[in-house]
């Protein structure tokens, strides 16, 4: 199943929630306008981003003419297609890369960091992953499950351990072995605690110094926020915290299955200018996807 497909499936709750909208008789009035943008903020768009999108709407219909529900749901595809910004480098195949995944407990990512480790590994690229979310020991056994059926070496310590001593271990076998890519996992931080965003902050320090002296040159260090997308405008609350502490390098979206509203990843790419560089829409290795702001929009509004 294709990209199209698969966000058509995980997007069905706000895509039905819009249909309803344009299944409209007579004329474009301002009800319809109305119901369009609550229908939007509802979709976890937040109320600035729907109210933009809706009068953008509405005086591209009025300059266009545009009066049929297909020519509206085309027009609004590409008004929220024009929200997303354009990814730049991929930061796991613009190698050599660092990618450092950060987030709230909960949000998925060490099961993306080991489902990306499958990926690339299958690619060719050589890979090596690192456990620094040494206080939950789960999160290392799961690491050790997916680096073995990838074949990809997993770097830890001990639970309770420094979570930096993890980064810079994992560094160094990097420049050992020469290795392309680099994923390092860390532990769940909850955004509104200052005291563990400062501690993360110093996990991203001491992995940037040691990035700079590999053997090869400098490998380029990211820092990828992993957003569950069911947790809607509080996704948003919790990017720009990170973005604050950490200064974010882009956004992996997960658990877009069917629950999930989806509108979250418009409020983020609006408001903090960051590119979605992967979707999560199943439970497979192949159900993270790239993201496409294209499909994305045409699947959120239900255009073919």
């Amino acid at each position: 199943m294709g990209l199209f497909d698969s966000l058509k499936r995980g997007l069905t709750r706000s895509r039905e929630a819009i249909n309803e909208v344009f299944y409209f008789g007579g004329e474009v009035d301002e009800g319809f306008w109305e119901e369009l943008e609550d229908t939007l903020v509802m979709g976890d768009l937040g109320a600035e981003i729907a109210l933009s999108v809706t009068d953008d709407l509405r005086d591209e219909a009025a300059r266009k003419n545009l009066t049929t529900a297909r020519e509206l749901r085309r027009a609004l595809a590409e008004r929220l297609e024009g929200i997303f910004v354009e990814g730049g480098a991929d930061p796991f195949r613009d190698t050599p890369s660092c990618v450092l995944f950060v987030g709230i407990n909960g949000a998925g990512k060490t099961t993306t960091v080991g489902k990306i480790a499958s990926a690339e590994a299958a690619r060719g690229t050589s890979t090596v992953i690192g456990s620094a979310d040494t206080f939950r020991a789960a999160a290392i056994e799961q690491l050790d499950v997916w680096g073995t059926r990838a074949g990809v070496p997993v770097v830890k310590r001990e639970r309770g351990s420094d979570p930096a001593s993890v980064c810079f271990d994992v560094l160094d076998e990097a420049d050992r072995t020469g290795a392309d890519l680099v994923l390092i996992d860390t532990a769940g931080r909850l955004h509104t605690s200052p005291e563990l965003m400062r501690e993360l902050a110093k996990v991203v320090n001491v992995t940037r110094r040691r990035a700079e002296k590999m053997k090869a040159g400098p490998m380029a260090v990211r820092v990828i926020l992993v957003i569950d997308a069911a947790t809607g405008q509080n996704g948003l609350n919790q990017a720009l915290e990170f973005n604050e502490a950490l200064g974010l390098d882009g956004i992996i979206l997960t658990k877009l299955d069917g629950t999930a509203k989806g509108g979250i990843a418009l409020a983020v790419a609006s408001r903090l200018k960051l590119p979605i560089v992967r979707v999560g829409v199943g439970e497979q290795v192949d159900d993270l996807m790239a993201f496409d702001a294209h499909d994305f929009a045409r699947a959120l509004v239900g255009e073919e």
